[in-house]
This record gives C-alpha cells, structure tokens and sequence, in this order.
C-alpha cells in the first residue's frame, strides 16, 4: 500500500503567530484523521523551528528548498543536513517557481534530490508543464523528461524516500485545475516512467498539485494513482486543509 501524503507549501507566506497558531489547529484536528494520511507542513525556512515545535508527533515538516553543496561558501542557502538537524523530514525541490523565477535546472534538481537523499530526508519532488506545452501535445513529453533527469541520482535503495508530486504549471495560483481525469492521466504517465527507471513505481508516492480545493480534493483523490496532494494557498487555513486531508479515502 502507497502512503497517502498531504502536505501544505505555504511558500513565501507566514509569520511566527502563524506558525504557532495554525500548526497547533492543524495538528488538534488531523490527531483525529483516520485515513492514514501523513500531514506535512512545509513553511518558509525561518519558520521550521516554530512549526517543528508545535507539529509534535502528528505532523510531518520539510523545506522549501536545499542547495546542492553539502556546505561551503553558499551566503543565503541551506543544505539538507541543516534542515534535518532543525528536525525536518522532507525537502521540497523542483518546485516550477524555482524552475522559472530563480532558473532552476533538471541538472540542479537531480544534484538536489542527490543530497536531500543522502542527509535521510525524503524528498518531494516537483514536475510540471507549462500550458504552452500542453497545448502543443508535449505535456508528457516533458513531465517525463524532467522525472528522469530529476530522478538521475536516486540509487535503488532510496526510492522508498521519494515522492514525485505533479503540478501544472497553468494550475498553480491560477484557480485552473486539471480535470481528475487528465491528472490521473498524467499520474499513470508519470508511475510508467519511474517503472522504465528501474523504480518500485507501485511503492511511490504521486501527489497532485495546483488549484487544489477543498470542493475539487475528492475527486482527485479518488483516482487510482493520486496518493494525496502537494497544497499551495489553501494550506494557510486550517479548516480549508484539514477538510482537504480528510478527502483522501482510507485503506486504498
């Protein structure tokens, strides 16, 4: 059985009140859940300490980012084994706003994914199309190549710790959302991928990305390759996330 995930990336928003208060409301209430669904917050870097601190054991938390050098000369960046040593136990990385506002490559991604594995963090990985691709028929195309290039590095004994989470880039912010249909397609896509990789593709965790609600998580999640959801402004309120954790259906 996939672990089912939902995990909340609140991107560059939050504050130390937030951090404490919300998590605690999250927490409070996902104590309850009885789907088996991991929660995971995953707040700008300066607010780990205070999220850590108020998840408790209810609740998993990573960052956002982390570089690609282990240490060293790297004035503004953290390095995987600081995120685990401030109690994290993911690292986001590819997300598409570090792909397009800061040039992120699929090379810089892999070197990433290369080190969030080697610190024992598990690593959520983004990949997504813009809708310029979409709409020339490439989507798969180059949702598959930025999985394989991402995923370069992973040795087999460390699949257990990868989640792939799936964003269209048309999707995030926007209020578009693809249809569950054509987010399962890609899913499926996605899951062949890792299989042709030499992957456990069926072990892996596959989140859904942008634009997810608490109105439209149901029907995502009811899809047979959708393990949960990678949550952008929704997770900034407790009651729109939780209800959104509380979508994904037990014992599948």
């Amino acid at each position: 059985m996939r672990r089912k995930i939902v995990a909340g990336n609140w991107k560059m928003n939050g504050s130390k009140d937030l951090a404490q208060t919300l998590v605690s409301d999250v927490r409070s209430q996902a104590a309850s859940l009885d789907n088996g669904v991991e929660v995971v917050i995953i707040p700008p870097a300066i607010y780990v300490p205070d999220v850590v601190a108020s998840a408790g054991d209810v609740l998993s938390v990573g960052v956002q980012n982390a570089a690609q050098w282990a240490s060293g000369a790297y004035t503004g960046e953290i390095s995987a084994d600081m995120a685990l040593d401030q109690g994290c136990q993911y690292a986001l990385v590819g997300h598409s706003e570090r792909r397009q506002l800061f040039a992120e490559t699929d090379a810089a991604v892999a070197e990433k994914v290369g080190r969030i594995l080697a610190s024992g963090l598990q690593a959520m990985v983004c990949v997504g199309e813009t809708l310029e691709e979409r709409e020339a028929g490439k989507a798969e195309t180059v949702v598959a190549a930025q999985v394989k290039s991402g995923l370069a590095k992973v040795a087999s004994e460390q699949w257990q710790r990868v989640v792939v989470a799936y964003e269209p880039v048309w999707a995030i912010g926007t209020g578009k959302t693809a249809t569950a249909q054509d987010a399962q397609a890609m899913h499926a896509s996605i899951r062949q991928v890792l299989s042709e990789m030499g992957a456990p593709a069926n072990e892996i965790s596959l989140l859904y990305g942008g634009s997810v609600k608490a109105d439209n998580a149901a029907a995502l999640f009811a899809e047979p390759d959708i393990d949960g959801g990678l949550i952008g402004g929704a997770s900034l309120k407790a009651e729109d996330f939780v209800s959104i954790c509380r979508s994904v259906p037990a014992g599948t």
